[in-house]
């Protein structure tokens, strides 16, 4: 995979990644890891548990979405059922009775809902991205629903349709920018990979206008053939990061991150080693995945919230250096 994307006078990406992080000087550090605790009902505890989605609200309280997978030696029944609660400390969390957001009965959902991404608008309503997975379980898009509160949503069908090139559009992250334009990156299938592409549209719901690609995989590296969006650290609007997905060929999973211009048109610097890795394990066959989903920063602290080994969820303090 290549490295930062080359420019006329810096052909070697390598270089640039050098040059990138002179002029920045960035970097990011682990201080802490916590798991992330739900209680919740057996129809959930039951579960494994991806994807958690965590925000907070103006009064402090901290909501989460998260996807629950049937866990191993149960029937695969779905993909995924989205389950939400609420926090006070944003670490243990009391979820609600029932899901949030089931599959079905339409048949671009009805294989399973997956991967949530909450966007809280101005009027306090609530858009939950998704990506719908068909009957066939192999096939999904970017969906979307909407409503008054998190148990009280309506889905509103596809808003980002995977195309011929890019299959499978999934993993939303999505901010407005400064110019009121909204921007989505999002996770689609490309030669037998993972990408991550990124999309314009002056309403956060589309219609979107694809834009090149932000960045790709770097040759010899644990990001050197997957890549997958992750949340975005916007405390600095001059700079925003982005944690990101890596993975290896054989999808050995873990986390990143990527820094870029205001604009997000130009990478400025990136972490050359995985910011998170998951625990060692002794057995080489078992899922080996850190996968990001969200970023909280509040009172000078980052949060981000991601997943490990595809069933329990996990949360790092973040140190800006």
């Amino acid at each position: 995979m290549s490295g930062l994307q080359p420019s006329a006078s810096i052909a070697d990406p390598h270089v640039k990644d050098q040059v990138a992080r002179r002029r920045t000087r960035l970097d990011f550090n682990v201080e802490l890891i916590e798991e992330v605790l739900l209680r919740g009902p057996p129809s959930l505890m039951s579960r494994d548990l991806m994807s958690p989605y965590v925000w907070q609200e103006a009064d402090g309280r901290y909501g989460i979405m998260v996807r629950a997978v049937c866990g191993s030696g149960q029937p695969m029944t779905d993909t995924g059922v989205i389950w939400a609660g609420w926090s006070s400390d944003g670490r243990a969390f009391d979820m609600l009775a029932e899901p949030s957001i089931l599959p079905g009965p339409e048949a671009d959902d009805i294989g399973g809902v997956e991967d949530p991404t909450v966007l809280r608008r101005s009027d306090g309503s609530y858009i939950v991205y998704y990506t719908a997975v068909q009957a066939d379980r192999s096939h999904g898009e970017l969906a979307y629903a909407c409503g008054p509160a998190i148990d009280r949503l309506t889905k509103r069908g596809v808003v980002l349709a995977s195309s011929k090139s890019e299959g499978n559009t999934k993993e939303a992250t999505i901010e407005r920018a400064a110019n009121g334009q909204w921007r989505l990156f999002y996770e689609y299938a490309a030669d037998n990979a993972s990408r991550i592409g990124l999309a314009v549209a002056e309403d956060c719901v589309g219609p979107w206008t694809e834009q090149p690609t932000p960045f790709m995989p770097r040759e010899q590296s644990w990001d050197d053939w997957h890549l997958s969006t992750g949340p975005l650290l916007i405390d600095n609007p001059q700079i925003p990061v982005m944690f990101y997905n890596g993975a290896t060929r054989d999808a050995r999973w873990r986390i990143g991150w990527v820094a870029f211009d205001r604009d997000c048109r130009t990478v400025l610097d990136r972490g050359i080693q995985p910011l998170i890795t998951p625990p060692p394990v002794d057995d080489r066959t078992a899922t080996d995945i850190a996968f990001a989903a969200s970023v909280v920063a509040e009172k000078g602290a980052i949060w981000l919230y991601y997943s490990l080994e595809d069933r329990r969820l996990a949360r790092a303090l973040i140190r800006r250096s």
